[in-house]
């Protein structure tokens, strides 16, 4: 099997307010829009805001988290408050040496934004 492409996939309860959360409070840029939904850069990854399908919302309880690498996770804080979204856990160096923030969507969705520091091992070169 060949994995050509992936993304994260929401089916938020409400649409319009989730997509506001993504485009305007966290403020990731448009991918693409289609007629029932849109779909957001989020790195190497995509994010997924479906407003069709039916079934159930995908969260709460969402089995997971959402982790996104930023470059200065106090500066994205900073950011985040200045536009009124609410953190829920304050940024600070966890004890495996990552700097963690984390916000919650309006479905219960933990997104975790995490900095990695220069002498952290994911930032080694694992070659011989």
């Amino acid at each position: 099997m060949e994995i050509l492409a992936s993304r994260v996939l929401f089916r938020p309860a409400n649409y319009q307010r989730s997509l506001t959360f993504y485009r305007d409070a966290i403020g990731l840029a448009v991918a693409r829009e289609y007629g029932a939904g849109t779909v957001f850069y989020a790195g190497q990854s995509l994010i997924e805001l479906a407003g069709h399908g039916g079934g159930p919302p995908s969260a709460p309880p969402f089995p997971g988290a959402l982790w996104l690498q930023v470059r200065d996770v106090y500066a994205t804080q900073a950011e985040l408050a200045g536009r009124d979204v609410a953190i829920t856990r304050a940024a600070t160096q966890e004890p495996w040496g990552l700097h963690e923030m984390h916000v919650t969507d309006p479905d219960g969705v933990d997104l975790i934004f995490v900095q990695i520091p220069d002498t952290h091992p994911l930032r080694r070169d694992s070659r011989t």
